[in-house]
């Protein structure tokens, strides 16, 4: 297990480094690795040693924006499904939900080794909310996207969205930290969250999505008018007989729409939900998910027939931390950054969370002090996880939060169908 050097024993780590200048755009427009690694130096800093709203003194508004516009431009380019194939040269390595935990982050990266010509990452969404430092998080990623976008791939998280963030604490962090033109900020984040993929295929075997599987679309007779007129013989419903739930094929993936601000929970397009907010279960089976209200549940059943279909051995999900599993009493908890929920004939389903001490503000003094992880794949089939946990980088700095923690406990509980917006941000 991976353990972060607090320096608490160096004498020298008590002196606060000096200010760094405002971050300015490259000259040429290029992005280099150590315009990034300054900016990495930059954002550790301003998280400890400048108050939240003077962000934009150091990163101004203008060069948060054009970040954001030029990861967003290669992001929308790339399908719903991503294939990552990587070299016999190459390792990928799979991160889980991050939270706005920027030291934990930059952490990881340093400990896994940086993205690189020989080291893929692919990131499975949930880069904001909850932790105090989203904005920060999601720019260095974007940075890292925009550096080596074909060795950088994010994909979206349930908390990618129009909702979650106006709940758990995102928009309110860009607006108290951007003041005026934070909501012209916002909204750039926004559109560039509907740009980001759904799942990956790596290697041809490992698929990954932040919540997992997802349903076929379904079509059903309809009633033919008394007029009986043609080219109205059939039509997609949204009320579905669970008895006729199928699974989803690929092919269906690549066709969704994703430029949604909030997956839609009913209705035609319903496979962003179900790739961003299922959950996996020991019962048999492919049923809609009761407890979120969007998405699916499924079993080791419908994890084999995935499998088997798409000639795949792993499927490496995210979104459930060790808040979601202290109350699921069917599968493991999260202490270590990873479970392995299913194991059947053809591969493992594996999830993986990547936020240690997760949640950062948590109402109980009794918190969960869970490790995050992530996984390693290596040549030459890429389906062998190696699994690497890490805890949370202390002592953290001091922060306030962005949405009311004590009451907004738990998303599987406070989802609010009605507030979602099924809209694109362009409409």
């Amino acid at each position: 297990m991976s353990q972060p050097d607090g320096g608490a024993d160096d004498p020298a780590s008590s002196l606060p480094p000096p200010p760094p200048p405002p971050v300015a755009w490259p000259e040429d427009g290029v992005l280099t690795r150590d315009w990034v690694a300054g900016l990495t130096a930059t954002l550790d800093w301003c998280s400890r040693s400048l108050p939240a709203d003077q962000l934009p003194a150091v990163l101004p508004a203008a060069l948060a924006q054009r970040l954001v516009l030029a990861a967003s431009v290669i992001l929308h380019r790339e399908p719903n499904l991503v294939r990552v194939d990587p070299r016999p040269d190459q390792t990928v390595v799979v991160v889980g939900d991050v939270h706005g935990q920027l030291h934990d982050v930059i952490f990881l990266l340093q400990d896994a080794g940086f993205p690189s010509e020989d080291r893929i990452f692919v990131f499975n969404g949930d880069y904001v909310d909850r932790g105090a430092w989203g904005l920060e998080t999601f720019l260095l990623l974007l940075a890292w996207k925009v550096l080596l976008p074909n060795c950088v791939f994010l994909l979206r998280g349930n908390h990618e969205s129009k909702y979650c963030t106006s709940v758990y604490g995102f928009e309110q962090e860009v607006i108290f930290k951007y003041k005026g033109q934070g909501p012209q900020v916002y909204r750039k984040f926004l559109r560039c969250f509907e740009d980001l993929p759904l799942a990956t295929i790596i290697a041809g075997c490992v698929y990954t999505a932040h919540g997992g599987i997802f349903r076929g679309a379904i079509v059903v007779p309809s009633k033919r008018s008394k007029k009986g007129k043609k080219g109205n013989k059939y039509k997609a419903s949204s009320t579905i007989d669970p008895t006729l739930m199928k699974l989803g094929s690929l092919d269906e993936l690549l066709k969704a729409r994703r430029t949604v601000l909030d997956p839609p929970w009913e209705g035609s397009n319903l496979i962003p939900g179900d790739v961003l907010w299922s959950d996996p279960s020991l019962e048999m089976g492919l049923s809609s998910n009761k407890e979120r209200g969007i998405g699916l549940v499924w079993g080791p059943d419908i994890t084999q027939q995935f499998l088997y279909t798409n000639n795949l051995k792993l499927i490496i999900r995210s979104h459930e931390g060790p808040d979601a599993r202290d109350k699921r009493h069917d599968l493991l908890g999260m202490d270590n950054g990873y479970t392995i929920d299913h194991h059947v004939e053809c591969g493992k389903l594996i999830t993986l969370f990547s936020a240690p001490d997760y949640p950062q503000f948590q109402a109980s003094e009794d918190r969960y002090n869970n490790c995050g992880a992530y996984i390693v794949l290596r040549p030459p089939d890429f389906a062998t996880p190696v699994f690497h946990s890490f805890e949370a980088v202390k002592p953290r700095p001091a922060a306030n939060p962005y949405y009311d923690f004590e009451e907004v406990i738990d998303s599987d509980e406070e989802l609010n169908l009605d507030a979602m917006d099924n809209g694109s941000s362009s409409s």
